[in-house]
Parts: C-alpha cells; structure tokens; sequence
C-alpha cells in the first residue's frame, strides 16, 4: 500500500472512533439527566413543602418533622413587625416540591429592638431631652416638685428605671426640680376671686399680680379671675408675679371695642 492511502485509512479509523466516543458520552448524559436523577429524586418521594411562616419555631419544627423534612435553625434577626421566636422565613419556600426528607431552613424573629435606658438624674431637663433622644427614646410628662438636694430645673426623678430594657419611642416620665423649698411659696387659688381680693392674698404670700387678660363672659361678674398662671399650688420664688385672666366689665369691653 501507498503511504497517502495508509494515512486515509488511519484517519477514517480515527474518525469513527471519536464518533463511537462522541455517542457513548450522548448516551450517559441522556441516561444521568433523564433517568438516574430523577431516579434518585423520586426514590424517597416527592413533597410540597408547607408554610411555617408566622409560627413559633417550635410549633414549625413539629409541622417539618411530622410530614418528613428536617427543619434546621437558621438566622435570628430584628423584626418590629413580629414577637422573638417567631418563623419570618423559610427556604425551600412554602409550595415548592423536594425530596422527602429535605431540609427547610428557619429564619426566626429576634424581636424588636430594645435600648437601654439612660440614667438622666441630676442632669438638666435639656439634657435628659438629649440624653434620652440619642437612645430613641422620648421624654414624657414632666411633674415639679420642690427639692433641697437638687437645684432647680435637674431630674430629681425618673418614672423607667435607668438601665432597663424598653422598645424605641418609649415616653419617659422625670420629676423636676424647683429648687429649695425654703425659698419657695406655694401660689394660692384666686381663681372666682375680684382682682382686688387676689391682689391682697398675693401679697400676703409674698407674691405679685403680673399681666392681666381680660376675657368676655356672660355669666360671671366683671373683675372675677377665671385663671392663673402659674397653677395653683405650684411652688415659686418669692415676690414672682402670677398672671391673671379677668372677667372684663362693660367699661373695659367698651373700651375693647372702640380700638
């Protein structure tokens, strides 16, 4: 035989077998993909996966392990939205069809965030309003009260123990001070009195009558107070000057009317 034809027919032999090759390579991949996996998917059965969203971890773990999947603990994470403890995801998803016996994974709620509360006694009403801000809280309603060991305007008092556990935007309540009592008068009740009257119980309380409102009304008589400010019974300095709202009489509502 001629060199070129023995080179022909090595390369003919060459071809077929890498076609042979090229069949059997066809043929494993048809057979993996179309009936060995599914084979082995199918073996142990197929399930639909069911929602355990929304239930207690422990309650989804019963539902999982009843039906033959295997439930596994995944992330805790914060969520306002729902109390600790409490399934918020779930992989595979609810509806999906697996193998019995998969594993589901758990995302659980961590619950909502809790912040310390900070300790604002003795500081100054401004800076318990900043103090609990940056710990997103709020500050809450604020009583007065005379103190010999806090000067006036400090916290002598807060309603949420510092250091305990609260959810964000919790209103705190504090009590402040108004300084010595020594150096306070208790402002008394003018209120239904004459102007003239509460003039002369001011001073015999060592206070003064400050600015004065009239108001109109049409069934009490002119010159009684209606109101006071500060309130009644709270405590102040000596010789401060307490504001009055007036019945107007028919010389004053004149008056008002003619400007």
């Amino acid at each position: 035989m001629s060199r070129n034809r023995l080179k022909r027919m090595s390369s003919s032999r060459f071809v077929r077998k890498l076609f042979i090759v090229f069949c059997i390579c066809i043929f494993f991949f048809v057979a993996f993909n179309y009936f060995l996996i599914p084979w082995y998917v199918n073996a142990g059965g197929i399930q639909t996966v069911p929602s355990v969203v929304g239930m207690a971890y422990d309650d989804a773990h019963r539902v999982l392990d009843s039906l033959g999947f295997e439930a596994r603990k995944g992330d805790v994470r914060l969520d306002r939205d729902h109390p600790a403890g409490i399934v918020v995801i779930q992989n595979p998803f609810a509806g999906d069809k697996v193998k019995k016996g998969r594993r589901v994974y758990l995302t659980v709620s961590g619950g909502e965030l809790l912040v310390a509360v900070p300790s604002i006694k003795g500081r100054t009403l401004r800076d318990a309003r900043f103090a609990l801000e940056k710990e997103g809280l709020r500050l809450g309603a604020i009583e007065y009260a005379a103190s010999d060991q806090f000067p006036e305007n400090t916290v002598i008092e807060q309603k949420v123990a510092a250091g305990a556990k609260v959810k964000r935007d919790v209103y705190v309540s504090v009590v402040v001070s108004q300084g010595s009592v020594a150096q306070k008068v208790a402002v008394p009740d003018v209120t239904g009195k004459t102007l003239a009257e509460a003039t002369t119980i001011f001073v015999a309380a060592g206070l003064a009558v400050g600015n004065i409102t009239y108001v109109p009304s049409a069934d009490l008589l002119p010159n009684t107070i209606v109101d006071q400010y500060p309130r009644v019974g709270e405590m102040v300095v000596s010789g401060q000057k307490i504001d009055l709202f007036v019945v107007q009489g028919a010389e004053k509502q004149k008056e008002i009317l003619e400007n």
